[in-house]
C-alpha cells in the first residue's frame, strides 16, 4: 500500500539508490506514477506493505517500509530490486552500483567512484567538512538526521 514518505515513522526501514547522474524532470514525471504503482502492489507473503518514497535532489529513489504492520521478506526484496533494475533499463541509469559517491560540491552533487573520491581526499580536493550523502543509514530517522552529513561524520572519513 502506498504511502506518505513524510508520514513514515522514524523507525521505518529504507533502501537508498544513488543515481549516477539526476533524473530530468520528464523522467521523474515518468517515474513517480511508475513507482506509486509498484509500491501500491508490494506485498510479503500476501500481506500489503505500507511504503512510501522520495526523490531527493532528482538523484536519489528513497523507499522507506513502515513494518509495523508487515516487514520485508527475501521474495519482496527481491521484487523491489528487479523493479529498480527496471528502472535502470527504462531510464540508462545506474541506480545499483553501490562503489560510487554522490557529494556536494558548492551549490551542485558530484558524483564520482569510490576510487576516485579516495584520491580527491589524499589531494585535499574534498576535505572531513565535505558534506556527503551517507547511504548505510538503514532508518527514516536516520535518513533524516544523519544522511547528509560532513565526511567526518560518516563512514567517508576512513579516508582523510
Amino acid at each position: 500500500m502506498h504511502a506518505n514518505f513524510k508520514d513514515l515513522p522514524d523507525d521505518s526501514r529504507i533502501w537508498i539508490y544513488q543515481a549516477n547522474r539526476p533524473f530530468t524532470t520528464d523522467e521523474i514525471n515518468e517515474l513517480k506514477p511508475q513507482m506509486d504503482n509498484f509500491l501500491q502492489k508490494w506485498t510479503a507473503h500476501g500481506m500489503n506493505l505500507k511504503a512510501g518514497v522520495d526523490y531527493p535532489y532528482n538523484r536519489f529513489i528513497v523507499i522507506g517500509l513502515d513494518q509495523s504492520e508487515a516487514g520485508a521478506t527475501g521474495c519482496s526484496i527481491d521484487s523491489c530490486v528487479r523493479f529498480i533494475q527496471s528502472i535502470e533499463k527504462a531510464f540508462r541509469i545506474d541506480l545499483m552500483d553501490k562503489m560510487n559517491v554522490t557529494f556536494k560540491n558548492g551549490p551542485y552533487l558530484a558524483h564520482k567512484e569510490l576510487a576516485e573520491f579516495k584520491k580527491m581526499a589524499k589531494a585535499k580536493s574534498v576535505s572531513p567538512n565535505t558534506i556527503v550523502f551517507n547511504n548505510l543509514v538503514e532508518t527514516v530517522g536516520e535518513y533524516k538526521e544523519h544522511w547528509e552529513v560532513p565526511a567526518s561524520e560518516s563512514w567517508h572519513s576512513r579516508f582523510f
